[in-house]
């Protein structure tokens, strides 16, 4: 089958469609690699517990949003072909967080988080604007992105009850999936952010991960 250029009403189409199945709940998105909680044994947790994971878990899900936002936007605007072919299959990746996240959630019996519309619109733009200053600013910003976010799971991985062994086993290959992304972004000519920069993102990432820890 030859294969056809989108045109720019197909590709608004296209990230349309991406942006309500990941905001849908994950409830249209299907991962490529089951989740590492798969096999094993639900702990019984207190309801102190459970409430704590639900929410460090709620974080992490609002992360893998923005991270389905920010891909589709600097995508969207890249210039080049094999980096337009980088951010897809990072997205595609970042997928399966978004599901396994989505099914811990479900089974702790709590809810994502009701401000995702509105972290997923300001990460598209981010990731747009990004893509459209440069490919290599837009590597960059991934990679300062994604570092970001290591962060947040290694402090998670601190703050999840010892007994919650599904919710560390999936939070500790996202970590190890997300520093992956961020090397591979570097590698691919990505521009390292000044520490200011970082310490901005940093302060940034605090209010979404505030907000979307108690709503």
């Amino acid at each position: 089958m030859p294969s056809f250029p989108f045109s720019p009403i197909d590709k608004l189409i296209i990230n349309a469609d991406r942006a309500l199945r990941t905001l849908a709940a994950g409830s249209q998105m299907t991962c490529e690699r089951h989740s590492p909680a798969r096999h094993l044994q639900e702990v019984d947790l207190s309801e102190a517990e459970r409430k704590k994971s639900a929410a460090l878990m709620r974080v992490n899900h609002t992360g893998e949003v923005c991270a389905q936002a920010l891909y589709q936007g600097q995508s969207l605007a890249a210039r080049l072909p094999d980096v337009r072919a980088e951010m897809e299959k990072a997205a595609k990746e970042e997928i399966d967080h978004l599901v396994w996240c989505q099914e811990r959630i479900d089974s702790l019996g709590s809810h994502t988080s009701y401000l995702n519309p509105l972290w997923y619109g300001l990460s598209f733009a981010i990731g747009a604007s990004a893509g459209l200053v440069s490919d290599k600013v837009s590597l960059g910003f991934v990679a300062a992105t994604e570092d970001q976010v290591c962060k947040h799971l290694q402090d998670h991985l601190q703050e999840l009850p010892q007994g919650d062994v599904k919710s560390r086993a999936v939070v500790e290959q996202m970590l190890e999936d997300e520093a992956r992304h961020a090397t591979m972004a570097l590698d691919a000519g990505g521009y390292n952010f000044p520490t200011p920069v970082k310490l901005l993102m940093t302060l940034v990432s605090k209010v979404m991960t505030t907000a979307s820890y108690r709503v």
